[in-house]
């Protein structure tokens, strides 16, 4: 099959055997680790680059999806930290989630938005048959949830975390909106293998467990050597012959394809 596409933090980088380099797109610079995991060749994009130097609301999602797409990557595995709004769902459990809400403002978060206008059907946001792929390479994972992602950098406030409760949210994400969507746009799937480092505000008083920036960097290095082993056992298991849905037209996927790169 072609490339497999896999989106993380940083530190995930280092760990796939292969060369970084930077693809220039229409939208400006994407960096690039192409190289192998799980026996497959794969391209891997930080989404906030190197040394965690990109906040979530600047993250060029357009760049790194076009770039993707350019090298032929027509299945996204991709890993969130995620803080958890329900107690069943721990610190340091997994979560691969089905559904997506966009609580997110002011990102670039569509191709079409010029002469050409197309609308992307996005009531499964995540593709039903890689989710497969990775409930079953991934088993101690919760099988569903709900993801709320907001703007960032800050966190959330307890009132902002229990009206995301109250609407059903499991868990929160800086970064999903709007790269899933823009995947999707270019005729690639996606799915996402979450991992909790916190609870938000916290599910008591005084929970230690309540998000801070040192707290969601420590358990995200703690748990790289478990992300890496999960990644790559999705990676391995999605099948060579995997085909994304038809969620876009592949002449509006080849108009954006054909768009002049800046250099």
């Amino acid at each position: 099959m072609d490339t497999v596409g896999v989106i993380g933090g940083t530190g995930l980088a280092a760990l796939i055997d292969g060369a970084t380099h930077e693809r220039a797109t229409p939208f400006g610079p994407a960096i690039v680790t192409e190289g192998e995991l799980g026996g497959r060749r794969v391209a891997f994009l930080a989404r906030h680059g190197d040394g965690h130097t990109i906040p979530p609301h600047r993250i060029n999602a357009r760049a790194n999806a076009w770039a993707l797409a350019d090298l032929g990557v027509r299945a996204i595995v991709s890993t969130a930290a995620v803080g958890s709004l329900r107690a069943e769902l721990p610190p340091e459990s997994w979560a691969i989630p089905d559904q997506l809400l966009d609580r997110t403002w002011g990102r670039a978060d569509t191709f079409y938005d010029g002469s050409l206008v197309r609308h992307l059907p996005f009531a499964e946001p995540f593709c039903p048959e890689l989710r497969r792929v990775a409930v079953e390479a991934v088993p101690d994972a919760a099988p569903r949830a709900t993801v709320a992602v907001i703007q960032g950098p800050r966190f959330s406030t307890r009132a902002e975390s229990a009206v995301l409760r109250d609407a059903g949210v499991d868990l929160v994400n800086m970064t999903l909106c709007p790269e899933v969507a823009l995947a999707a746009e270019l005729g690639m799937g996606t799915v996402t293998l979450c991992l909790v480092t916190d609870t938000d505000t916290g599910h008591v008083e005084d929970d230690p467990d309540a998000v801070t920036a040192e707290l969601v960097f420590r358990r995200l290095a703690e748990a790289r050597p478990r992300v890496l082993a999960s990644v790559e056992r999705i990676v391995a298991a999605i099948p060579p012959d995997y085909v994304p849905r038809e969620l876009m037209d592949a002449e509006a996927i080849g108009h954006v394809l054909g768009l002049p790169v800046v250099r």
